[in-house]
């Protein structure tokens, strides 16, 4: 009786509730043995910290402080816990390997959300913790030090005018209606960008690299959809050639969406959107589309990295995360 408690005592009742029935520095009574006992504790830590220690919840919050890059919000520790949350809309990014260096300390421990993936504002996307009630405080000045100002962040979506041009003389004639653009219009939405110019051209190269030149006069990103297959009609990536657009890497390791083509018009990227991007949930189109709305410039050996975790389920819905590098 009367010794104060060091960490929070957690009590499940399964179905119903799970959190702390008594907070660090609570004062222990006779009243409190029965509920004790109930949650199964027949003993009781108290703290009486050496002076190289460092209680678990002030080291939580130095470990989240310390991995916290830009666009990283950390929240009070629970049980030295500390929620990693993002400040805004954006892609994550986690220094892989000073992620892995942390976790190889002694004590401490920190999990993300995977490189690369597509988050939103208030959604936690790591957590820190301390494994024991106490850690020394060269151990936590190590992680620190690892951790080297930062290791997640959050890279912010920047508000894109888009354009796509729709190919395919079925389209173009009005024989098939377009599915492409609500499509498009809605993914451009969720990262708040918008579609600002919508093009329609039959299977002729020269005809649809004159739209994509009209287009980039509007717009910072170019969707050019359809005629990205092996067919006789199929002439997309030779009209984007056409259009004055580099091309960076044509076929992804994805699927779906193996037949994508990322190309660059100047600084304008430019991209062979595959047939698959609106018969499934999500495509490479889900990979590809946040990294650029960032900012980011993706080269041919972001898109071969995509490989890793480029399969994906009939079930999975954009955005997911995915490792890449």
């Amino acid at each position: 009786m009367g010794m104060v408690l060091g960490h929070d005592l957690t009590r499940i009742v399964p179905g119903e509730f799970k959190g702390p029935a008594f907070r660090k520095g609570h004062v222990i009574r006779p009243e409190d043995v029965p509920l004790l006992r109930d949650m199964g504790k027949e003993h009781i830590n108290v703290l009486d910290l050496a002076a190289d220690e460092v209680h678990e919840d002030e080291a939580g919050i130095r470990l989240g402080r310390a991995v916290a890059g830009e666009g990283i919000t950390c929240a009070p520790p629970r049980e030295s816990r500390v929620n990693l949350t993002a400040a805004w809309n954006g892609v994550l990014k986690v220094d892989v390997a000073a992620l892995e260096a942390v976790n190889d300390l002694p004590d401490v421990i920190l999990a993300t959300y995977p490189h690369n993936t597509p988050v939103q504002e208030g959604e936690a996307v790591a957590g820190t913790k301390v494994v024991p009630l106490a850690v020394r405080e060269d151990l936590l000045a190590d992680a620190e030090r690892v951790a080297g100002g930062g290791v997640v962040s959050v890279r912010p979506y920047r508000p894109t005018e888009i354009g796509l041009v729709v190919t395919g003389s079925e389209i173009y004639h009005g024989r098939v209606q377009d599915r492409f653009e609500p499509v498009m219009a809605d993914k451009a939405a969720y990262f708040g960008s918008r579609l600002v110019k919508t093009s329609f051209a039959g299977d002729d190269a020269a005809l649809i690299a004159a739209a994509i030149r009209e287009t980039a006069e509007v717009a910072g990103l170019i969707l050019v959809s359809g005629g990205m297959s092996v067919d006789a009609d199929d002439v997309t990536p030779q009209a984007i050639r056409q259009s004055g657009a580099v091309i960076e890497k044509y076929g992804a390791p994805v699927l779906p969406g193996a037949m994508f083509l990322l190309a660059y018009r100047g600084d304008i990227p430019v991209l062979g959107v595959p047939a698959s991007a609106i018969y499934f949930r999500t495509t490479v189109l889900d990979l590809v589309l946040p990294r650029l709305l960032t900012g980011e410039r993706l080269t041919r050996r972001d898109i071969n990295l995509m490989g890793h975790g480029g399969l994906f389920r009939a079930s999975d819905a954009f955005p997911i995360p995915n490792g890449g590098e």
